[in-house]
């Protein structure tokens, strides 16, 4: 099976929705390894080290490292640093690889490019995490929206947050889209892996993921 095949993006529809956590639960779970293409920011814990704490997975280095905590674009241009598309190549892996982007679906990375069009030439399929949050209709569709028109193949949406069934199943029917689980908001995740992995099996549709990945039949909607 090719590192394509084996690959799945976790993107979101906004930036502190969650989808790092969520990313963490999937290496997990798929006993997978980990790669932000670019890290933007590095005061605090990275994504990557969050990854690595919470999951206690392989992460691999990150293609860009910039200091300032902004879209990559900016953070690259306060640097001096152009992001070249080339040099984001998926990893060749033997095993499972989820990468996850930065922000939401539309956030540049350089002048001329978008996250969505990495996810394009990338040709992976993709989960698209949302928060249950007032906004999210809106926002999930329009994500969805961008997803398909650039030719992405959408796994389906993974909500984060608290219960919001009415508000989960609209998006489900406008979007088309599988329901791949609610991820809770966990407060005590602290540095245990098993918490997040417990969560994790006991809300998310690991099958339904698990069938894409092996390029199965996942939904009627995939």
């Amino acid at each position: 099976m090719s590192a394509v095949n084996q690959t799945l993006v976790v993107t979101g529809t906004d930036t502190g929705i969650g989808k790092t956590v969520f990313s963490a639960g999937l290496v997990q779970a798929l006993q997978a390894s980990y790669w932000k293409p670019v890290q933007s920011g590095l005061e605090e814990e990275t994504d990557s080290e969050i990854v690595a704490r919470l999951s206690a997975g392989t992460v691999l280095a990150e293609g860009y490292r910039l200091q300032p905590p902004a879209s990559p674009h900016l953070s690259a241009e306060a640097e001096g640093v152009e992001i070249d598309p080339d040099h984001l190549a998926l990893p060749q892996l033997d095993g499972p690889l989820v990468v996850e982007g930065a922000g939401g679906v539309m956030v540049p990375l350089n002048r001329d490019l978008l996250y969505l069009d990495l996810f394009a030439r990338w040709r992976a399929p993709v989960i698209l995490c949302a928060r249950t949050q007032l906004g999210t209709i809106n926002h999930t569709l329009l994500s969805l929206r961008a997803l398909r028109d650039a030719g992405c193949r959408v796994i389906g949406v993974a909500f984060i947050g608290t219960a919001e069934p009415e508000v989960e199943e609209t998006i489900v029917q406008f979007g088309k889209v599988a329901h791949l689980g609610r991820l809770p908001m966990i407060t005590d995740l602290g540095a245990q892996p098993s918490v997040l992995a417990e969560t994790f099996a006991r809300h998310i549709k690991l099958d339904l993921i698990r069938a894409a990945l092996t390029g199965g039949d996942c939904h009627e909607y995939c």
